[in-house]
């Protein structure tokens, strides 16, 4: 993607605020070019202040951009691309969807058959270029995924997955990084209650999980193969592991993850029937 194309954010809430930071710190773009608008523009009188365009007039923002990326909530979508849909044009805009639970198809009950359309589920890391985003798109989109890639690859990680896919992905990726933090929340007030001071114990617990996490993408390994590396016999770790596992840690996060995925996967529909 070049850096000088424009780009509009429908929907400057917090994924919406992250990705506009995230596209300025890794180069992609200028804030000037980066227009975020949103029902209450006084909430981002930041963004503003450090010379993001800012406003309510989403066609605006539009006509303006050459990317649109819609970060806006499930029940705001059907409104918002009504206001919207008669400015885009297939043959200049790219729309990059982050809404849960809304289909490309739904999507295109509105932009019409021919826009180039991509869903894509980041999460909040992306404002420090650390997102996992997945990305999925229809066969009329597909020439268009590398242009999706290009801008999510420098905010972190992507993977192309099939759109049937993009619900769970809601969970474990967007939903999951709050997950993740609840479990380094857990382990800080741990180490807590074992004698360390909170900021403290939180720059640990987390500098430990970045080093956990490292291991696994830097050796391609299962999760289990370094655990071993750990666990001695009667030792400290499996005694501790096993006091986790007979409280329910792993069933209390897979769990977690598919309550999650149920959820997402009504978003869309319940806030349609919501406000009509």
């Amino acid at each position: 993607m070049e850096s000088t194309e424009r780009i509009a954010i429908i929907g400057g809430g917090n994924l919406g605020t992250c990705i506009a930071e995230g596209l300025v710190s890794a180069g992609i773009a200028e804030p000037s070019s980066v227009c975020v608008t949103r029902r209450r523009p006084e909430l981002l009188e930041e963004l503003a202040s450090r010379g993001f365009p800012t406003g309510a007039d989403n066609r605006e923002a539009v006509k303006a951009a050459r990317v649109v990326l819609l970060c806006v909530q499930p029940q705001q979508l059907d409104a918002v691309m009504t206001g919207i849909s008669d400015v885009l044009d297939p043959a200049r805009h790219l729309l990059i969807s982050t809404v849960s639970g809304a289909s490309v198809a739904a999507l295109r009950a509105h932009a019409g058959s021919r826009l180039p359309i991509i869903r894509a589920m980041p999460n909040i890391g992306i404002a420090i270029g650390r997102s996992m985003t997945c990305l999925a798109a229809d066969d009329v989109s597909i020439e268009s995924v590398g242009q999706a890639r290009a801008l999510f690859d420098a905010l972190g990680a992507t993977m192309l997955i099939q759109e049937e896919q993009m619900v769970p992905a809601t969970a474990l990726c967007a939903c999951g990084i709050a997950f993740f933090l609840r479990a380094i929340r857990a382990a800080s007030q741990g180490g807590i209650e074992i004698g360390f001071h909170a900021d403290e114990a939180i720059a640990l617990a987390a500098e430990t999980a970045r080093g956990a996490a490292e291991l696994l993408l830097a050796h391609g390994t299962h999760p289990e193969t370094e655990i071993d590396k750990v666990t001695t016999p009667k030792g400290c770790t499996i005694y501790g592991l096993n006091e986790m596992e007979n409280r329910g840690f792993s069933s209390s996060m897979i769990r977690g993850i598919i309550t999650a995925s149920e959820k997402a996967d009504e978003l869309y529909e319940s806030g349609r029937r919501t406000t009509h």
